[in-house]
């Protein structure tokens, strides 16, 4: 399932151009955009899916991948695409299976998201080479030959332009970061704080130092921003952070945040977590949290990933019509079932699976 068009695109049109160039040029490419975090990578690839769709007949998908191997990969495109899967079938076959469903839809684009895996990409990308698929890949770094790689920077910085008047005074601190400054400018908007009030608490907290980062997602004007927010926040807007940090699918619907967050007024937490710009929304009440905000929530939460696994097989269970919603919460629960060695779920995935019409 595709995301909506982005309500928020701004100083992106030359890259939209050029990418847009790119795809008519040929039925046939591999393209990643490559970025730091918060850079605008998935809402550039989004606007461009929505830009040039009526160039693919065959459609345009959405998947996250991570670091899914590539078996899991190829798994996902048969179920997102009900193609049978033949999994009493040898790897070939499968593949081939696959490859002549894909040929005859006609091209495609198929948006590949928050790539992690090179290994796992390459190999899945020459398994389904020479087809007339669009790929396009988002990540924060890709060490891929075969691909051509589009960098992605903040929008205006290199115009030297505001993206959010508001706090301006801001841009430059937050190195024209589209997220840090998306999240300062809801904040200052909704009168939690003012500009120059946010601009002195990040300043003694040191966001203009240079220091060693954990990780990819790590990003420091991020982090601060948590930082500053998580205090504000009452128990129940927490646990939904903690919620969605912590689930492996792509996206949470509002009845199932409730029940695992175990909040019964789900407006309340929410209306607060929306207006101040700490949660996404990639379809109507469905919600997420980007990879940098997810990374500040993990280093202060916890969370029973157990549970959330059984909740949506459960859930899969007595509603199989979710499948589309809910493909990528199945596949998180058939990887715990593995890396646990939990026979009983195992068991459970493998029945649903065949339910489904998967297996």
């Amino acid at each position: 399932m595709f995301p909506p068009k982005p309500d928020s695109f701004r100083g992106r049109d030359p890259e939209l151009k050029t990418l847009a160039r790119i795809c008519r040029a040929s039925a046939s490419q591999r393209l990643a955009l490559v970025g730091t975090g918060g850079s605008g990578k998935s809402t550039l690839a989004c606007a461009l899916g929505h830009h040039v769709s009526s160039r693919y007949p065959g459609g345009i998908e959405w998947f996250r991948v991570g670091g899914w191997d590539q078996q899991t990969l190829l798994d996902m495109v048969a179920i997102r695409l009900r193609i049978p899967r033949g999994v009493d079938r040898d790897r070939a076959w499968r593949i081939e299976n696959l490859r002549r469903h894909l040929a005859a839809r006609g091209p495609m684009l198929i948006v590949l998201d928050n790539h992690e895996d090179d290994r796992a990409m390459a190999k899945f990308l020459n398994a389904l080479g020479g087809l007339t698929v669009t790929w396009v890949l988002t990540a924060r770094r890709c060490l891929l030959s075969g691909v051509s790689v589009f960098p992605v920077v903040a929008p205006l910085v290199t115009a030297g332009r505001n993206p959010f008047p508001r706090v301006a005074e801001l841009t430059k601190l937050l190195r024209w970061n589209p997220l840090a400054l998306d999240i300062s400018n809801a904040l200052v908007t909704t009168g939690a704080i003012t500009a120059p009030a946010l601009r002195g608490w990040l300043l003694e907290r040191g966001v203009d130092r240079v220091t060693k980062i954990e990780h990819e997602d790590d990003l420091p004007e991020v982090r601060l921003l948590v930082d500053w927010v998580w205090p504000r926040l009452d128990a129940p807007a927490r646990r939904i952070m903690a919620v969605l940090a912590h689930q492996q699918g792509d996206h949470v619907d509002d009845r199932s945040l409730a029940t695992l967050a175990g909040v019964r007024a789900k407006a309340g937490p929410l209306g607060k977590l929306r207006a101040w710009h700490l949660v996404q929304e990639p379809l109507e009440e469905r919600y997420a949290l980007h990879a940098t905000v997810r990374h500040a929530v993990l280093r202060r939460t916890r969370f029973d990933q157990r549970r959330a696994v059984k909740h949506y097989v459960r859930l899969l269970e007595a509603q199989p019509k979710r499948l589309d919603l809910e493909q990528t919460h199945l596949f998180a629960a058939m990887d715990h079932a593995h890396v646990t060695s939990d026979l009983e779920l195992a068991l459970r995935v493998n029945s649903l699976l065949a339910k489904l019409g998967l297996e």
